[in-house]
């Protein structure tokens, strides 16, 4: 490759996808280009925008030129231990995240193969999705049928996981209420459609275990962070006292903090591949869960470049138990991209093209650029 891999330039920055996006709704881009003109594309969480990760990759920006994009593990733990004193957790492995993302999509185009090629191969070209539906907590029960419904009808999804995203400061709010949405939608898709609950954390462990054993009567197949995902040793024990699966580490920013979850009883994590340090980070999280036996569903919010590489993480696993999360539809990122994935028939296809395999219009996406 000569000096084909390496790096000239990495740019961080905001995208407003429409003019009066306020910081908090936009993304959070990284882009590595090299010395002979490839370029890669990556993505870190969007939490406030993604500024607390862009300003790592902004600081660690001079110190990659020149590397070599081929030592990739070399360069992602020489930054995670720069920036260790920062957490590591949220901004540092958002920004690895971002950074490994478009390190793995320049070394797809390196060597003209999609990511999936280079992970070991793809046991699976297209990938079922659960439609991800949010903001029930505000929602009447009638309310919450009809937005399930709607979403239930034109997505044809393989499964559904209704979301609650309420007032984490109101412990156990409204546990009837939250209940009887659950029935309602139960009743709407019949007893053996596959539905799951995300409390978003709003319960103690005594509310959860209630909720629980409700959802257990109803059929439901996974119950997600029903209490403060910080909260280890209370979300091992809401798992080990239910019966029904519980899942959490959609907010795990590291390796080592999913296995204290795991060894804590919990037996479906999540890891977010924007936010636990990207294609790199979720495959060793894939690794830790099939050596302990656990179910690995990545929790996955994004519409293009973090969808799009976690499909390519989720062709590669063997044992993949659960549809991929498809949250609620947003095609304000589209202009940007000639072929964003689009679900058809309730699946996404596993992008073919060389690295992640999304063709960026570039100056759809510079008009919309922050910063």
């Amino acid at each position: 490759m000569g000096r084909a891999s390496v790096i000239k330039s990495v740019e961080a920055f905001q995208v407003a996808w429409n003019g009066d996006d306020p910081p908090g709704r936009r993304s959070a881009i990284v882009r590595i280009t090299t010395e002979e003109g490839f370029v890669g594309y990556g993505e870190a969480s969007p939490m406030f925008g993604g500024e607390h990760s862009l300003w790592v990759i902004r600081d660690a920006a001079t110190s990659l030129i020149g590397a070599d994009v081929l030592d990739h593990a070399v360069i992602y733990d020489r930054l995670l231990h720069r920036y260790v004193k920062l957490g590591p957790e949220g901004a540092v492995t958002g920004a690895l995240a971002a950074l490994d993302i478009a390190l793995w999509d320049i070394k797809g185009k390196l060597f003209g193969l999609p990511i999936y090629k280079l992970l070991g191969g793809a046991w699976r070209q297209e990938v079922p999705f659960y439609s991800s539906i949010g903001g029930n907590a505000n929602r009447s029960v009638d309310e919450t049928v009809r937005v399930v419904e709607r979403r239930w009808r034109a997505e044809k999804p393989a499964a559904i996981k209704i979301r609650w995203d309420g007032d984490r400061t109101r412990q156990d709010y409204d546990i009837p209420g939250d209940i009887a949405k659950a029935k309602a939608v139960r009743q709407l898709v019949g007893e053996t459609f596959p539905l799951a609950f995300d409390a978003n954390n709003q319960y103690s462990v005594g509310g959860a275990i209630r909720v629980g054993r409700a959802l257990e009567e109803l059929g439901y197949v996974w119950f997600e962070e029903p209490v403060q995902h910080y909260d280890v040793r209370a979300m091992g024990e809401v798992a080990q006292r239910l019966d029904i699966t519980v899942s959490a580490a959609e907010q795990t920013y590291t390796t080592q903090a999913l296995v204290d979850i795991i060894n804590a009883g919990v037996r479906m994590v999540q890891p977010d591949i924007v936010k636990m340090g990207g294609i790199t980070g979720l495959m060793q999280c894939a690794a830790i869960a099939y050596a302990h036996g656990v179910e690995l569903v990545p929790h996955q919010t994004q519409p293009t470049i973090g969808h799009t590489a976690n499909l390519h993480v989720l062709a590669t696993i063997m044992h993949l138990t659960k549809p991929a999360e498809f949250a609620d539809p947003d095609t304000r990122m589209h202009p940007a991209f000639r072929n964003p994935p689009k679900p058809v028939d309730g699946k996404f296809a596993i992008p073919i093209g060389p690295g992640l395999g999304l063709e960026v219009i570039g100056e759809e996406l510079e008009a919309r650029r922050v910063g």
